[in-house]
């Protein structure tokens, strides 16, 4: 049987179209708009609140919807907005945090309901989201070493992005739109 959304629209693939191209529109948007270029790695670095979108994607709608609207989003930023080269790594990377946070957030039922294991979620992601970075800097730069300098970068980004979505999430969960 199919859930019905508390306010009277049954769940279709049309819904699921639309909610997916506004997460991913969301997650762009506070990638584009809300950012700070860092002036420390030999890429310059940046730290935006598209992590943050990120997470609050997952959390809230499950690790599908998470993967694409992350990576997608980032990856339209990069080619949007100069950082075209990262784009592809951008959308593997982000869409495999995306699908990370969301895959523990749902766990066991949770539906992104725990805020401890919404935060495990997104802490468990982080390697991966360095791992993903740390490749594509190694290839484009061909150096392994150089790569190194934007690990405390992304990681600010992700204790921002956590520090922001928890609160969200706690908040949106208790709104019956996303119960």
């Amino acid at each position: 049987m199919q859930k019905t959304h508390p306010v009277s629209v049954t769940r279709t693939k049309t819904y699921d179209m639309i909610v997916t191209g506004m997460l991913i529109a969301l997650v762009f948007t506070a990638t584009l708009l809300l950012n700070i270029k860092l002036p420390i790695t030999a890429n310059g670095g940046l730290v935006h609140l598209g992590t943050a979108m990120l997470f609050i994607s997952s959390i809230l709608f499950g690790p599908k919807k998470g993967a694409i609207a992350g990576g997608v989003g980032m990856a339209l930023f990069d080619l949007f907005s100069g950082w075209t080269l990262w784009a592809p790594f951008t959308l593997i990377t982000r869409g495999l945090q995306g699908y990370i946070v969301g895959k523990i957030a749902w766990s066991g039922g949770r539906e992104g309901k725990s805020p401890v294991f919404n935060t495990i979620a997104a802490i468990v992601s982080l390697p991966f989201m360095l791992a993903g970075y740390y490749l594509c800097e190694a290839v484009l730069f061909s150096n392994w070493i150089i790569p190194v300098a934007s690990i405390p970068g992304n990681i600010t980004q992700n204790v921002v992005g956590l520090i922001v979505a928890i609160p969200v999430c706690i908040a949106l969960k208790k709104v019956p739109a996303f119960k």
